[in-house]
């Protein structure tokens, strides 16, 4: 495996089918990366973003965003062996793939992956299963506190279904976006502009938790939030590093530009907290962590690393306006700011990407260093970003307005004031 998985479909099949390629033969160092970036993006979202999420909610809401980010996860995994990694990474539409792999049909233990030839494809399965797991579970904290159970579940099928496995295979399936030559190393398109967008629509259509905007609906741990950043953090090398689909240089720039984006970004989200406010916060420094994490996402084995910290001082101011300014004049109640950070760093790093992937500025050129061309590749991922800004958004509308007319998408008043996890789940978080 020598290039990116988002081009592996486009680049390594022609070559399998030559007469003078060497056959495809599992390569224990690969495989055993692979198993070990899928079980760093699992940590990554349970428990990471759960702890994450959950330390943003207030005392009595803790515990109903363990549950939403818990089940979510399993539901996900499911659906993805059913059928969405059948639709996603098997067959050639331009939209969507076709039906050869449902139920996981066709693999054996000694299958490999057509997309990564030294490494089994139920590796392979399994580490996208991970990715789909966790954009869905990114939109949980848009609409967090206020949501029925039953609708989180409804709108995850369906927004799974109609959104996420679409953009996996346009990008990274051999579809439209992977073809027109866009650039998206682990996800920005497919992960974190997805699930930002949606995000967006669901908090809207959700509406405002009671008391938004004229009481303070602080955080009760920033504790767990730190531990929840750290283990993002820590999970993100498998997401980015991962990505590169073996044990080669390519995972190597990864992982570098994962360290050094993400303290970058840190570093300039507390710049801008010292500025507004006059101290550096806890929280200011987890998203900055946060942010710089989703911006060099789609960039990861593109840039070098100098790129890479440039890519993370320059996104947290972009986000801490996301989050404040931005967040404000949309008048949106997006708890946990997934747009503003999600949305807004995605939408951010997919664009930076064409820029500091350029070999002047230390990248690598892409898959096609020969014709790279900076203000084409610009031009190409502003294309993927409007596209899954409309893809994603119109399937979120549709995803909310199923579950509003089946279940209903708020919980009543009272059920609020008291709290999610006595209302909906009959539990505490804490004992008295």
């Amino acid at each position: 495996m020598r290039a990116p998985i988002a081009f592996l479909l486009l680049s390594l099949v022609p070559l399998a089918r030559a007469s003078d390629a060497p056959a495809p033969r599992l390569d224990a160092g690969d495989t055993a990366w692979m198993l070990t970036s899928t079980l760093l993006v699992i940590l990554m979202t349970i428990p990471g973003l759960a702890l994450f999420y959950g330390g943003l909610a207030r005392a009595k809401n803790m515990l109903s965003v363990l549950v939403q980010v818990f089940v979510v996860f399993a539901l996900v995994s499911v659906l993805w062996a059913l059928f969405g990694y059948s639709f996603a990474f098997h067959g050639e539409g331009r939209f969507l793939g076709d039906a050869g792999r449902l139920f996981l049909r066709g693999i054996a233990p000694d299958t490999l992956s057509v997309v990564l030839p030294t490494v089994p494809e139920y590796v392979f399965v399994a580490f996208q299963g991970t990715f789909a797991a966790i954009t869905v579970a990114l939109v949980v904290g848009a609409w967090a506190e206020r949501i029925r159970f039953s609708a989180v579940l409804i709108f995850s099928v369906l927004w799974f279904a109609l959104s996420y496995v679409p953009m996996a295979h346009m990008v990274w399936g051999g579809g439209l976006l992977g073809r027109d030559g866009a650039l998206d190393f682990a996800g920005g398109t497919v992960v974190h502009i997805n699930a930002g967008i949606a995000a967006l629509v669901g908090a809207r259509m959700v509406g405002r938790r009671i008391g938004y905007g004229r009481e303070a609906l602080t955080p009760h741990s920033l504790t767990l939030t730190m531990v929840g950043a750290s283990l993002l953090w820590v999970g993100w090398f498998g997401f980015n590093a991962g990505s590169a689909g073996a044990a080669n240089g390519t995972a190597g720039l990864a992982f570098i530009n994962t360290v050094l984006a993400t303290a970058a970004a840190t570093l300039s989200w507390l710049a801008g907290d010292l500025l507004h406010k006059g101290k550096a916060s806890m929280l200011g420094a987890a998203s900055g962590a946060v942010a710089g994490l989703v911006a060099v996402t789609p960039a990861a084995g593109f840039v070098g690393p100098m790129g890479a910290m440039a890519m993370g001082l320059v996104v947290s101011p972009l986000c801490l306006w996301g989050v404040g300014g931005l967040k404000h004049l949309l008048g949106v109640d997006d708890a946990f700011d997934v747009f503003g950070v999600h949305g807004v760093g995605g939408i951010t790093g997919a664009i930076l990407t064409g820029i500091f992937a350029a070999q002047g500025l230390g990248g690598t050129g892409g898959p096609t260093p020969d014709t790279f061309a900076m203000g084409a590749q610009v031009w190409v991922q502003l294309k993927s970003v409007l596209l899954t800004v409309v893809w994603s958004g119109a399937a979120a509308f549709i995803a909310c307005k199923a579950a509003d007319l089946t279940v209903g998408l708020r919980v009543p008043e009272e059920a609020e004031r008291e709290g999610l996890d006595i209302a909906s789940h009959g539990e505490r978080a804490y004992t008295r």
